[in-house]
């Protein structure tokens, strides 16, 4: 999972480039065509359809400035490598107990202890590693089994969690980026206003709307992966108490069937 994260992430970070390489050539390309275009281009305008979809994200990332726009780029892109990598992670930790306690219950009608520990070990999943934990501690008492499991339990809630906290950073830093991308593209608008010695509207709305945009984008990635953060917690929420149901069921066999 860790290789599949760094791909992710290295796919994020190459695209990030190749966007701020593509916003750079057509900022110079505006640039030095803008003269020319006013005179030439002002009867034919009315005619083009505005641009929708991605074009139209494309003109307002590039609006928006690529100082301020590819650190709030960075930040989806790397969540999303991470909510990614966590989405697989979790789906492949849900293991269904009620069948895993019954194939271990069969194991120790049998009276055979080995086959309830390759049970546990061909099982993947939080659950079937704690039962191991408890399975090999037989000897050692139900209260030594016990603690066991409990400690293996934090420590496998610890895995599930993983990733988490990168993605509660990202929440919070992408609007913070858009926010300060938004006080400092309004401080560059007033200086422009100051420059030109005249309150245009024009000059005042055009410079409003490119300071606002950082912060548009800035909260768009923040829900993005605040739906995904949603997910997951819920995710480990529901997992963790099958963890706790399904280890007090397993002491409830071992006791039953004096295994210790």
């Amino acid at each position: 999972m860790k290789n599949l994260f760094t791909l992710l992430l290295a796919f994020g970070l190459f695209l990030l480039a190749g966007i701020a390489y593509t916003q750079a050539q057509d900022s110079t390309a505006t640039n030095t065509a803008t003269a020319a275009a006013t005179t030439t281009t002002t009867s034919s305008t009315t005619d083009e359809a505005a641009p929708q979809g991605m074009e139209l994200m494309k003109k307002y990332f590039i609006e928006g400035g690529w100082q301020w726009m590819a650190p709030i780029l960075f930040c989806l892109i790397a969540g999303l490598a991470i909510a990614i990598e966590r989405v697989l992670v979790l789906n492949l930790s849900t293991t269904n107990t009620s069948s895993l306690l019954k194939k271990i219950e069969s194991a120790f009608q049998e009276g055979n202890l080995d086959k309830a520990k390759e049970i546990c070990r061909s099982t993947r999943g939080p659950v079937a590693s704690l039962f191991l934990q408890g399975l090999e501690r037989t000897d050692e008492g139900i209260d030594i089994i016990e603690k066991s499991i409990v400690s293996s339990g934090s420590v496998e809630m610890g895995k599930l969690e993983t990733g988490l906290t990168w993605i509660s950073l990202f929440i919070a830093l992408a609007p913070m980026l858009g926010f300060l991308g938004t006080v400092v593209g309004m401080i560059q608008a007033f200086d422009a206003i100051e420059a030109a010695g005249d309150i245009s509207p024009g000059l005042v709305a055009g410079g409003i709307k490119v300071a606002l945009l950082t912060t548009v984008f800035g909260l768009i990635v923040a829900i993005i992966l605040q739906v995904f953060y949603n997910y997951f917690t819920s995710k480990v929420d529901g997992i963790v108490n099958k963890m706790e149901e399904a280890s007090i069921s397993f002491l409830d066999l071992l006791k039953r069937h004096k295994i210790v």
